[in-house]
């Protein structure tokens, strides 16, 4: 006979092994929170914008060719300024002990379609250090883009400025054990589901057909309080030999003595 998926016996062995799964969801929730508020380093971010326009000196100059000009540099100066021309300046000023890669990993730069604003954001374990990097970054870009391309359409448009209460953005404990509790689970219900397949005791009268290969024609329901039925029963057994005991002594006195003395 084939074995078919049966949606309720799927759920009953789950039911059965809930508190195994609710353990491994708690375990790994419990895990992820202690990893994330005590083993993982807050990591902050600062922003500086960099405005990409020539100096104009009257209205005139201001037209739509030199608008198109300094959309199409800002591809260039997105790879510039994580160049190692510019990151190399940066570490040098500020005498970081770290090497251009380890930098270049730390540094983001976009622009959104259409603008002429470069956006500079740079990640650090210290949110002073962050604004720190990304303003001088954006100062050594502005200084070097002169020399590198002999051009002065960069200026900076909002420098990182250090928050009052600086928040960090990662780790997210909450997402962390958001995550930990979606992974605890699925891992819970895998191991109910193998404990169940691992068991090999026959529960039903399917698994008997299936093992034997024959049709189960009857089934003798199991009795429940053995003990008690066996207590009752050998406590009827001597009720009634004690009455056999008196009902023969009743018997013995009642008949007359055959040839009695005179």
């Amino acid at each position: 006979m084939e074995s078919t998926f049966n949606i309720k016996e799927f759920l009953g062995a789950l039911r059965k092994r809930l508190p195994l799964i609710a353990a491994i969801t708690i375990l790994f929730v419990a895990l992820s929170g202690i990893i994330s508020y005590t083993l993982m380093k807050p990591i902050y971010q600062a922003s500086t914008q960099i405005l990409v326009s020539q100096n104009v000196t009257s209205v005139e100059d201001f037209n739509t060719q030199s608008i198109d000009a300094n959309l199409q540099l800002i591809g260039t100066y997105n790879l510039i300024i994580k160049s190692p021309a510019i990151l190399r300046g940066v570490i040098e000023e500020l005498k970081l002990n770290e090497t251009v890669e380890t930098l270049n990993e730390r540094i983001t730069v976009s622009s959104t379609e259409g603008a002429q604003v470069v956006i500079v954001d740079v990640q650090d374990t210290s949110m002073q250090q962050a604004v720190l990097i990304a303003n001088t970054t954006a100062s050594v870009f502005q200084e070097e883009i002169q020399n590198l391309m002999n051009v002065d359409n960069v200026n900076i448009l909002a420098p990182a400025e250090m928050p009052i209460n600086p928040e960090p953005i990662k780790p997210d404990p909450l997402f962390n054990m958001a995550i930990g509790a979606v992974i605890g689970f699925m891992l819970g219900t895998a191991l109910a589901i193998l404990l169940d397949q691992l068991n090999t005791t026959i529960r039903t009268e399917e698994d008997l057909e299936e093992i034997i290969g024959l049709q189960v024609l009857g089934i003798v329901s199991t009795m429940n309080g053995n003990k008690d039925l066996k207590r009752t029963a050998v406590k009827h057994v001597r009720e009634e030999v004690v009455e056999d005991d008196e009902d023969e002594k009743i018997q013995a006195s009642s008949n007359p003595k055959i040839g009695g003395s005179y």
